[in-house]
């Protein structure tokens, strides 16, 4: 596929991933909203089918949807075509995870004009941030859940699941269920990065700051750990 068509399919798959990703949480998080309130199982499911939906949507470019997931492939010995589609992929991501979070902002702008929201709820409709604040064990945590998917992502290739998009929103859900507790599983720097610039750049009343003395760790943490996943995929032939 052209470099052009990777980054359109790219770009679209990401918009509606982000879209419905931070959707879900501002239905959630926000003051006044049909779903406040409604608790971390809620986000978890609704992002596990943005993925379904943005997977299905990106197909033809294979539907990284995730810098993690183009490295670590890269990582397995994947051919993605040179540098330029490379560089598609991981522009298609970004700009499509901006795209996204400021739709999913025009949706619920009312609500974050109401002056019940704190700004550390507004700020995590764009962008995760963790409970208990340590870089290190914040870095581990984002580390392992990339890996686990990751490394589940290349396996669905060697093996004929037939689950297709589905089996990665469930497995989205899971990771959130088990892992998303400490940091809410960013698990890829596309989806904090683009829309925690959204937030800084979009006129939202009362937001406060967008805290980028945290945002390394969402970057860092998921390519170290599709990195590795792919590392591992390829020494023991998933890949």
């Amino acid at each position: 596929m052209a470099p052009g068509g990777i980054f359109l399919s790219e770009l679209m798959g990401s918009t509606l991933l982000l879209l419905l990703g931070c959707g879900v949480v501002a239905n959630v998080v926000l003051a006044g909203t049909k779903g406040n309130s409604g608790g971390f199982m809620l986000i978890n499911l609704g992002w596990g089918m943005a993925v379904f939906a943005g997977v299905f949507v990106a197909f033809r470019s294979g539907a990284h949807l995730n810098p993690a997931v183009t490295v670590g492939l890269l990582a397995s010995g994947a051919d993605l075509g040179g540098p330029l589609s490379v560089l598609a992929y991981l522009l298609g991501q970004l700009s499509g995870a901006f795209l996204g979070a400021v739709l999913a902002w025009l949706v619920y702008r009312d609500h974050f004009n109401d002056a019940a929201n704190e700004p550390g709820a507004m700020l995590a409709v764009f962008a995760t941030g963790p409970e208990i604040r340590r870089a290190s064990t914040n870095l581990v945590t984002e580390l392992l859940g990339t890996f686990v998917l990751v490394f589940v992502v290349l396996s669905f290739g060697s093996t004929p699941s037939g689950l297709g998009p589905l089996g990665v929103a469930l497995l989205v859900v899971g990771i959130g269920a088990s892992l998303g507790g400490p940091t809410g599983y960013a698990i890829n720097p596309a989806r904090d990065l683009a829309p925690r610039i959204a937030h800084a750049l979009l006129p939202i009343r009362n937001k406060g700051g967008s805290d980028w003395g945290y945002a390394w760790v969402p970057i860092v943490g998921p390519l170290l750990g599709g990195a590795a996943a792919g590392v591992l995929a390829a020494a023991v032939g998933l890949v």
